[in-house]
């Protein structure tokens, strides 16, 4: 294993440790590839309160308990954060290997455990599975939906836009709008936010990147958090350039995030496609974009997409020309799950001010309904689209 650079992310440690050639050795390890996560040291073994103490009052989430100094005292010690905070993954510290004590660590409690002589590739592993665990159990739980059009010009960066402030509207939570859109990203534009980094920052320090390295690469607008697109494009992101551990970190500390994507060909979007819990793919009722959409989801399908968390948006929806909401429907063999009415005024007005659409109108009405029905909120179902007859020979268009 490469351990070149590792960062494990933040953590609130606390360390029990009466052995100073472990603790010692343990030390350079946290420094290391925990780093900025602060640690209460214990040198003896704590009593109960002591140690519920500890636990409650600094926000411990991550523990390391010597487990050979005194075995019978450690092993109750055990018991007694597998009591007080049963999620809290424990390593168990061993001066030396031996099969009993490790196996009666892990019954009363421990998660993982080290062996002397402590090396990183050790360190690393037992880490790797602990923040998979830690991640599995809601350590890092935001719920991620990307934003990406079937082709360019189908507003899919306004559409993530105005639902991104609709949706802190309605929750108040702790929101990010991400643009992922290496080649037009336009977000930081649509918010009229200061732009000083990108996500290309953000990506190459994701393996060292904290909550104070950040801060100073997001623009904070009306309350949500928003990460820019580069101002120049960038070209030739591949699988070598995997989103992964920077997604997980701004599900570490978001409610929500918001990615807006381009088109779904290239590595990079396919694994933005992936990586989310929802995709909402953003077409019009225009032929031409319809056409397109049957492409880009045959295309998810064969990269293994799950094709059951796309969330289909109709934007710029005109019913007097175009494909009507039931032929869309029948066909890309897909439910339509948000209609946008075409309000072009309202849009331009919208853009000039570098606010979101007001919901005081048709359209922001619409926004506003998108975001009730992404973030589980009830809502009323949107009006639905008119239905036209003499269309369903356009069907055979599509048909494989």
């Amino acid at each position: 294993m490469s351990t070149q650079s590792r960062n494990f992310g933040q953590w609130k440690i606390l360390l029990v440790c009466p052995d100073a050639g472990l603790r010692s050795a343990l030390t350079p390890l946290l420094d290391e590839f925990l780093p900025f996560s602060p640690a209460v040291s214990l040198e003896e073994y704590p009593t109960r309160s002591l140690l519920e103490e500890a636990l409650s009052g600094h926000g411990v989430n991550l523990c390391f308990v010597d487990v050979t100094s005194r075995e019978e005292w450690a092993l109750a010690l055990l018991s007694d954060i597998a009591h007080l905070d049963p999620k809290l993954p424990v390593v168990a510290l061993h001066e030396r290997s031996d099969p009993e004590l490790i196996l009666k660590s892990l019954r009363q409690g421990a998660t993982e455990f080290l062996c002397a002589p402590l090396t990183e590739d050790q360190f690393c592993a037992v880490m790797e599975r602990i923040s998979s665990m830690h991640r599995a159990q809601g350590g890092a739980n935001a719920k991620v939906v990307s934003f990406m059009p079937v082709k360019g010009g189908c507003g899919a960066s306004t559409v993530a836009f105005n639902v991104a402030f609709q949706w802190k509207r309605i929750t108040g939570g702790k929101i990010l709008l991400a643009d992922l859109d290496p080649l037009a990203g336009t977000v930081a534009f649509l918010a009229k936010a200061k732009q000083s980094y990108s996500f290309m920052d953000a990506l190459t320090r994701a393996r060292e990147i904290d909550e104070d390295i950040w801060k100073g690469l997001v623009t904070s607008k009306n309350g949500l958090d928003v990460l820019a697109a580069p101002e120049h494009p960038v070209h030739g992101l591949d699988a070598s350039n995997n989103p992964a551990e920077l997604i997980d970190f701004m599900r570490s500390i978001y409610e929500v995030v918001l990615l807006d994507a381009g088109e779904a060909f290239g590595p990079w979007n396919v694994a933005l496609a992936r990586l989310c819990d929802e995709l909402v793919l953003v077409t019009t009722n225009e032929l031409p974009s319809l056409h397109a959409a049957q492409r880009v989801l045959a295309l998810l399908d064969a990269q293994r997409v799950d094709l059951a968390k796309i969330r289909l948006v109709v934007n710029r929806f005109r019913k007097e020309i175009g494909l009507q909401k039931d032929i869309i429907e029948a066909a890309l063999h897909m439910e339509v799950f948000h209609v946008l009415p075409n309000a072009r005024e309202d849009m331009q007005r919208a853009l000039v001010d570098g606010k979101p659409v007001p919901a005081s109108c048709p359209l922001g009405k619409g926004f506003l309904q998108l975001a009730e029905k992404l973030a589980g909120k009830s809502a009323e179902d949107a009006e639905p689209a008119e239905k036209a007859g003499g269309l369903g020979g356009l069907l055979s268009i599509f048909r494989k």
